[in-house]
């Protein structure tokens, strides 16, 4: 796994070397940064769920501001500091050790984010309930985009009560990109 562009542009980031973390690939990366690479620059970056930080990682390469990234496994949150610090990328970036929704309590009241990710393990509904959690959340507002890494069955079908949407999804072979806003 490598950083694709910017500032830190090929450089190779560390792994968790475990099965609870499933790196997204280099060629979804890019897919996934060539859509949002015209918004990336001066943006407030959320990586939940975010492994050994690829994307958060990519985002700060790219432009952006700052990133927040949060996973709760000691060796993911060791895996994104020693690439941070490779990538020297560490001075805009803030990590927490939690479960999703706690440090989501802790970020409250701080500015909203531009782009929150989140790459939960597939099909355990956590996507539903961090979702559910942000419909009241200060974090996002009308202009934030949440990104949802998920399986290919993952439904979407109860956004409209948390007044969200779905109004994009990018398909890949074994799992999509789902992008949600409020409406």
């Amino acid at each position: 796994m490598r950083v694709i562009a910017g500032k830190a542009r090929s450089l190779r980031l560390k792994t968790v070397e475990t099965m609870a973390t499933r790196p997204t690939t280099d060629r979804i990366k890019e897919t996934l940064f060539n859509m949002l690479q015209p918004y990336i620059r001066a943006c407030r970056f959320l990586d939940l769920f975010a492994g050994s930080g690829g994307i958060g990682i990519e985002a700060l390469s790219r432009g952006a501001d700052k990133a927040v990234f949060a996973d709760n496994n000691r060796e993911a949150v060791k895996c994104i500091q020693d690439n941070l610090a490779f990538t020297r990328l560490a001075p805009q970036a803030e990590v927490y050790q939690s479960e999703a929704v706690f440090v989501l309590r802790s970020l409250e009241g701080k500015p909203p984010f531009d782009f929150i990710f989140m790459d939960p393990p597939y099909d355990k509904g956590l996507e539903q309930e961090v979702l559910t959690y942000l419909a009241q959340s200060s974090l996002m507002d009308e202009d934030t985009v949440v990104i949802v890494e998920a399986s290919l069955q993952t439904e979407f079908a109860y956004l409209e009560d948390l007044q969200m949407e779905l109004y994009k999804e990018k398909k890949y072979k074994t799992n999509k990109h789902a992008f949600i806003r409020r409406v």
